[in-house]
Order: C-alpha cells, then sequence, then structure tokens
C-alpha cells in the first residue's frame, strides 16, 4: 500500500493588488471631519457678519439671533471696499491675461520645436517651481524700486506674472506636445503660417489647459498679499488682502464688521473657483496624461 504526499495547494494569484473599497463608512467619516475642519473657519467669519458685537462676547460659537444685516450692509456701501476690489479685480486680470499669453508662447516654443539649449530652458522654468516669491521678496522689492514701480499696480503685477509662468509652462507643454504633427502637417500643406496654425489650431485644442492656469493666476492673483505689502503703501490703492489688514486694524473694536468685511472680500474667490473647479480637475488631468 503507497500513501500519497499530501500538499498544499498553492494560491493561484493574478498580480493584482486588492482594491481600495472606497465605500467603507470610515472612509466616508474620514472625508466628512476633513470637510468640516475645512468650512468651519469659512462659516464662522460668514456668520460672525450676521451678528452683533455683543453677541460674539457672550457666546462666541452661536449662531445668529436675531439677523443683522448692518454689518453686510455698511461694508457694501463703503467708497473704501469698492475701490480695493476694483484694484483687485485689475491686478488679477491683467496678471491672468499676461500669464496665459506668455505662458502660451513659451510653452508652445517649448513642446513643438527643437533647439539647442531646450532641456535646459524647461529644468529653469521646473526649477521656478521651488522658489516661492516669499523666498526672493527682497531681491524682488529692491529691483521694483529699481525700476520706479514702487506704490503701483505695475509694481505688483509683473513680478506676479513672472511668478506664475513656470506653474503654466509645467501643466500647458504636455497639452502641446500631445498635439499630433499630422495636423501641423496639414495645416503646412494647406498654406498655413506658423502663427496661423498656433493661433487657429493650438490654442482650441490646449483650451482646456489655457482655461487651467487662467483659474490659477485668477485666484492666487486675487489671494496674494505678501507681495502687495511691500510694494504698495498708499492705501488709495490697496488690494483686499491688505484693505483687510487695515480695515481689522482700523475697526479693532469692532469684531462682527470686521469679520463682514474679511467674508466679502473672500467671496468672489470664493465664487470662481467653485464654478470653475471641474475645469481646473480636467485641465490638471489632461496635463498629466500628456
Amino acid at each position: 500500500m503507497s500513501t500519497s504526499t499530501l500538499r498544499t495547494p498553492t494560491p493561484i494569484t493574478d498580480g493584482r493588488r486588492k482594491s481600495i473599497n472606497w465605500s467603507h463608512p470610515l472612509t466616508y467619516f474620514i472625508a466628512l471631519v476633513f470637510i468640516a475642519v475645512s468650512i468651519s473657519p469659512v462659516l464662522y467669519i460668514v456668520l460672525g457678519g450676521f451678528r452683533t458685537n455683543s453677541q460674539i462676547t457672550v457666546d462666541p460659537a452661536a449662531l445668529p439671533a436675531p439677523w443683522n444685516l448692518g454689518n453686510y450692509f455698511g461694508v457694501l456701501t463703503s467708497d473704501t471696499f469698492w475701490q480695493e476690489t476694483g484694484n483687485s479685480a485689475i491686478v488679477a486680470l491683467i496678471t491672468t491675461v499676461g500669464v496665459v499669453v506668455l505662458g502660451l508662447m513659451v510653452s508652445f516654443v517649448l513642446a513643438r520645436y527643437s533647439f539647442r539649449g531646450r532641456g535646459a530652458m524647461y529644468s529653469l522654468f521646473a526649477a521656478g517651481l521651488m522658489f516661492p516669491i516669499t523666498v526672493a521678496i527682497t531681491p524682488l522689492y529692491i529691483m521694483v524700486k529699481d525700476l520706479g514701480l514702487v506704490n503701483s499696480l505695475a509694481g505688483v503685477i509683473l513680478p506676479q506674472i513672472a511668478f506664475a509662468l513656470p506653474t503654466t509652462v509645467i501643466i500647458l507643454v504636455p497639452f502641446l506636445k500631445a498635439i499630433p504633427d499630422e495636423i501641423e502637417e496639414a495645416a503646412s500643406i494647406d498654406g498655413s503660417s506658423r502663427i496661423g496654425f498656433f493661433l487657429r489650431m493650438v490654442i482650441p485644442l490646449a483650451l482646456p489647459g489655457v482655461v487651467t492656469v487662467g483659474i490659477l493666476a485668477f485666484i492666487g492673483s486675487w489671494n496674494s498679499y505678501i507681495l502687495p505689502l511691500f510694494i504698495l503703501s498708499d492705501q488709495g490703492i490697496y488690494t483686499l488682502p491688505l484693505g483687510v489688514k487695515a480695515f481689522s486694524s482700523q475697526y479693532s473694536q469692532d469684531t462682527a464688521k470686521v469679520l463682514a468685511f474679511t467674508s466679502l472680500s473672500m467671496l468672489p474667490a470664493l465664487v470662481f473657483f467653485t464654478i470653475f473647479q471641474r475645469r481646473i480637475v480636467g485641465g490638471l488631468t489632461g496635463a498629466v496624461k500628456g
């Protein structure tokens, strides 16, 4: 009688890792915690503008009872608020246009043409991501001062364009590289010049990336604080972030009114980002795929 050898069956694996179950209740709980932590300060500022100083003193975390519209009405009827809003809009719009136009032209050259030093130039833009504007604020102020642009909106706009270009180039180059060469060859056969190809074909095909970098440039410029703080000294040309600082110093005893001014100053950027957030995600996804 022969004895057979018992062997433990070897489990068959397909080499794939077990997928994460994102529908687990713990996942939703963690997400809700992060959402609550992010939204709570914003809600506190917005709701605080509907309260009085006495209500905030008695119970800082309570809801408005009754709701007071006077703080917001006082800010909205202030000439200072609208002047600073206009300054921020001018700076943000011009910065966005400059970033999009210059970034698109630079990215087109880096993505579509081969020349000596192209890799070094692209690496230079990539290295620019590691140097935020706060690191270079002192030499930047000296340069702006030498150009005679201190205490002017141009002294804020030009550096913001320069420091936004690295991000713009890194996002746009993959979009432009993904355009098939056959399209450019067909356009050349049809008699289209390089500029015509750029205007008629490249810009429409790269529109998701263009919209993404434009939104990022606008929001970054609107929320900019450090650069205007160093460049602008005349309150008549303050942007909204500086206006919030000046307003909170002037009305330091009126907490409710300061909260109302702060919530109104951040509202445009929040609305803008909420409307175009899908554009941002889509543009960044396209850049990664490219």
